[in-house]
């Protein structure tokens, strides 16, 4: 599995109406309400949140990456987002951030889930890929930014 074949262009936000943190979450999240993969979308919204109050996802480099486990979804979910104007995200540098990716595993696949987390990260970590994704117009553009980097790499 690549992070990229967890994404389509229904779950890719090309910009954030909200500039506030819980907000941006929250319109990620939505993207899934209507979505067969989720059993209830507000214990979702919960995992997501909780998870964030314990310590900000911000984790620096204008990027986000808001997760949760529950077991009120029946697959992974993922979603990407960013935005023009800065996110006020408490991130760990203290800057704002404009690019958020959401993942949400189910309570039995621990796993995987770390594995994602450590591969959108390692993603994320690199300057060209976040300026590419900046730069995209489209979901689909932003879709094939993923996918081209993603080559390189094994499946999770």
């Amino acid at each position: 599995m690549k992070v990229f074949e967890l994404l389509n262009e229904n779950f890719i936000l090309t910009e954030f109406k909200s500039i506030k943190k819980e907000d941006a979450i929250n319109e990620l999240i939505d993207l899934y309400k209507n979505s067969d993969k989720v059993i209830d979308i507000e214990q979702v919204r919960k995992a997501v949140l909780d998870r964030e109050k314990i310590m900000s996802t911000g984790v620096g480099k204008g990027f986000a990456i808001p997760h949760g486990k529950t077991n009120a979804v029946k697959d992974i979910l993922a979603a990407f987002g960013k935005s023009d104007e800065p996110i006020d995200y408490e991130a760990l540098d203290g800057k704002p951030v404009n690019l958020i990716f959401l993942l949400v595993g189910k309570d039995n696949l621990v796993s995987s889930h770390i594995k994602l987390l450590s591969r959108i990260s390692r993603l994320m970590n690199k300057d060209d890929f976040r300026q590419r994704l900046v730069e995209a117009k489209s979901a689909e553009e932003i879709l094939k930014v993923f996918e081209e980097e993603e080559k390189e790499y094994s499946d999770v």
